[in-house]
């Protein structure tokens, strides 16, 4: 928490203020606002992915700003997909495009709003993708993780296609999609599969690991498999879980939804948690892995919107039933932080 406090969300606040400064430069009114919605509305997930980079001081300069930028890719498209003033899976697939360039030093850059009436952003997406290729390319044993970034950023761009299109599309398409993919998972249902492509901390795990010498391809295969799907998995499964209410006035699918009960949801989170920590302890410095699954929990069932919904309330109870002193620690902890900021 130390090298946090001190180095990390400085750093992160560093370049977020960057960035807020050529997103206010925007042209087009409503690329603009969703750019700095996107920041305003979302920066704790800068932050959350910044802690990568207290694992390996020497490389922050490199990890904190291809976190940031990488995180602010994935948080203003979900912004442009969600209020899109189209349903076009064409246009979801090329502006994730931009995602998948990205992570892939020296690919050119094309226009990623082809597809869409908005298009004058004044080079900010540009700059985003530009960054993280810059970035990427100087971890020292990046190629040993790009086919598995690019994998998860691959699965991610899949996610926000099928969850945005026509809503009578959404089901059917998810689920073929699943189908695809279920013979790698089968202990998943298809909805914590979905929730686990929606992570990007898998993708920050592997820049991390890219960050150390001589990495085997091995390792690097070795680490995507210890994150996904269940790291990732409880990443987004808490992220729905306090979203739930809000997801219900907005009409968005919410993959908490699809459980026959309270309980199941309960059962199913519990054993993603689990497995989670088991698959951990694979890793050289499992504690500090250990300690980011401790901090999701707290993190998201700290959230303001829990107390205001009574049904996620009581699966707090349950999920925090014999906390480990970490998480009790996180949860103090990230009541702080929030108290600080509002």
């Amino acid at each position: 928490m130390h090298r946090v406090y001190k180095y990390v969300l400085p750093g992160v606040e560093a370049e977020l203020d960057k960035l807020k400064k050529l997103a206010e430069a925007i042209p087009d009114q409503e690329l603009r606002t969703q750019a700095l919605n996107s920041m305003h509305d979302k920066k704790f997930h800068c932050q959350g992915g910044g802690v990568y980079a207290a694992a390996n001081l020497d490389y922050r300069h490199v990890l904190i700003p291809l976190i940031v930028a990488l995180q602010t890719i994935s948080d203003y498209l979900d912004n442009l997909c969600d209020r899109s003033t189209s349903l076009d899976p064409d246009d979801f697939r090329l502006l994730h495009q931009s995602m998948l360039d990205a992570v892939n030093p020296g690919t050119p850059l094309i226009d990623y709003y082809g597809l869409r009436a908005e298009s004058d952003d004044g080079g900010y997406l540009h700059h985003l993708v530009r960054t993280c290729q810059i970035q990427a390319a100087k971890l020292p044993s990046y190629e040993s993780v790009r086919k598995h970034v690019t994998e998860l950023v691959g699965l991610y761009g899949d996610l926000q296609v099928y969850k945005h299109i026509r809503k009578d599309l959404r089901e059917p398409q998810l689920l073929a999609w699943w189908e695809r993919h279920q013979t790698k998972y089968p202990h998943l249902k298809w909805n914590e599969f979905a929730a686990a492509t929606g992570s990007t901390l898998g993708m920050f795990m592997l820049f991390l690991a890219a960050s150390e010498e001589n990495l085997s391809a091995q390792d690097a295969e070795s680490i995507r498999h210890i994150y996904f799907p269940h790291v990732c998995g409880l990443h987004i499964m808490l992220d729905y879980l306090i979203d739930q209410e809000e997801d219900h006035i907005g009409g968005d699918l919410n993959f908490c939804n699809y459980y026959e009960n309270k309980s199941l949801l309960v059962e199913r989170i519990g054993l993603i948690v689990n497995r989670a920590r088991e698959d951990v302890k694979s890793l050289p410095a499992w504690r500090f892995h250990r300690l980011i699954i401790e901090g999701l929990l707290a993190l998201y069932l700290s959230d303001p919107k829990v107390r205001q919904q009574s049904e996620v309330k009581e699966v707090k109870k349950q999920l925090m039933k014999r906390s480990p002193l970490t998480r009790l620690f996180f949860l103090v902890n990230s009541n702080w932080i929030r108290n600080q900021q509002t």
